[in-house]
């Protein structure tokens, strides 16, 4: 009859101790998204200040209004690609930690689920006679929250691939009005 303390307790320290490396790998997967994120933004940065001077240089120097609007035009196009690559970058690191987490997340509590089995599956050996009722009830319970896990589960990954593509497609239409507005700047030429 001591069995089953004993069972529950090195259960529960078993638990706490995945937990901890979970939130442990989470946090360092949080911290390596952040220094992603701020040398990329590092990076973004300067090469702005680099592009903004020469740009500026460029404009000061222009002996007519023509020619002022021409540089401009001329310098939409490359500053709204660096744009789109600067959030492509930024999606790009934000998915990656997006996955890593799901990906965390789903082990942890596939793993969880297997020792709350193996736990309930070690009891009931033990249970008195006439308790088979209540381990089905909890079996069933067990598996009734495994099939609304993989259900949120499921609708999660499609309203993050629904997100994606429509990131891609507004990503892809400003794309083309982008070299729409440029090919229209250089015909005028």
């Amino acid at each position: 009859m001591f069995a089953i303390p004993e069972q529950f307790s090195n259960a529960t320290k078993a638990n706490f101790e995945s937990q901890f490396a979970l939130y442990s790998s989470l946090t360092s997967k949080a911290f390596e998204s952040i220094e992603k994120l701020v040398e990329l933004n590092i990076t973004a940065a300067k090469a702005t200040l680099e592009e903004s001077s020469i740009a500026t240089k460029q404009l000061l120097s222009a002996k007519d209004p023509q020619e002022f609007f021409s540089l401009t035009a001329a310098q939409a196009q490359p500053t709204a690609e660096k744009a789109l690559s600067y959030g492509r970058q930024l999606a790009a690191i934000a998915t990656g930690t997006q996955a890593e987490f799901s990906k965390a997340a789903e082990f942890q509590i596939a793993e969880t689920n297997r020792k709350v089995i193996s736990l309930v599956d070690e009891v009931s050996k033990n249970a008195p006679a006439g308790s088979e009722n209540v381990v089905a009830v909890i079996k069933a319970s067990i598996g009734n929250a495994n099939a609304g896990y993989e259900q949120l589960t499921k609708t999660a990954k499609q309203a993050k691939e629904a997100m994606e593509t429509n990131v891609n497609a507004a990503v892809s239409q400003f794309t083309q009005a982008a070299q729409n507005v440029a090919a229209r700047t250089s015909a005028k030429r």
